[in-house]
């Protein structure tokens, strides 16, 4: 064999198809796209599009709603923390915050804070300060003689004037009659 008798086997290299040579070539005039408009250009495709047709996506009932005020919370069950504290993970005598709760990776990520769920039981006496608690946890932390503090402030959400919007000054409205009504029944 000699260098000027290497090749590749038959059928190895194609070349590339040159488009847009004339009508002869095969490829000639819109070079294989048969079309115009968006789908004869590179990188287009109408997805969803049904020939004018209403598309499918959007015959099909609207469902759901996705509330964007949402609190976003990272939840911890009671039965998780006293396993932490079986494991001496967490030392219960100290006060327990959402930093060491975070630290020791019993909670990841969450905007807004930790909520204590009520599943499992507690046995030890802890001094817990999280955002938030439902009532079956609150109560079993102070069955157990320990303590909880919810630390979580609702956000105020401001107007382009700095001040707080429509919504926020009507809920505030309502929350000094309802504290009157209350302080007059008292």
């Amino acid at each position: 064999m000699k260098l000027n008798e290497i090749r590749n086997n038959p059928g190895a290299h194609r070349r590339k198809a040159k488009v847009g040579r004339g009508s002869s070539s095969g490829l000639g005039k819109t070079s294989g796209r048969g079309v115009k408009g968006a789908k004869a250009r590179t990188g287009n495709a109408v997805y969803g599009f049904e020939g004018g047709q209403m598309p499918l996506y959007m015959r099909l009932p609207k469902r759901g709603f996705k509330n964007i005020f949402a609190n976003d919370f990272a939840e911890l069950s009671l039965g998780r923390l006293q396993k932490a504290i079986d494991g001496k993970k967490i030392d219960a005598s100290a006060k327990i915050t959402e930093d060491a709760l975070r630290k020791v990776g019993l909670v990841r990520r969450s905007r807004d804070g930790i909520r204590l769920l009520g599943n499992g039981t507690l046995t030890a006496k802890v001094d817990i300060a999280v955002a938030g608690a439902t009532a079956g946890a609150r109560a079993a932390v102070e069955a157990a003689g320990g303590s909880l503090t919810a630390t979580f402030q609702k956000k105020v959400y401001m107007n382009k004037k700095g001040e707080p919007g429509k919504r926020q000054q009507r809920r505030a409205k309502s929350a000094e009659k309802r504290a009157a009504r209350q302080g007059a029944t008292a």
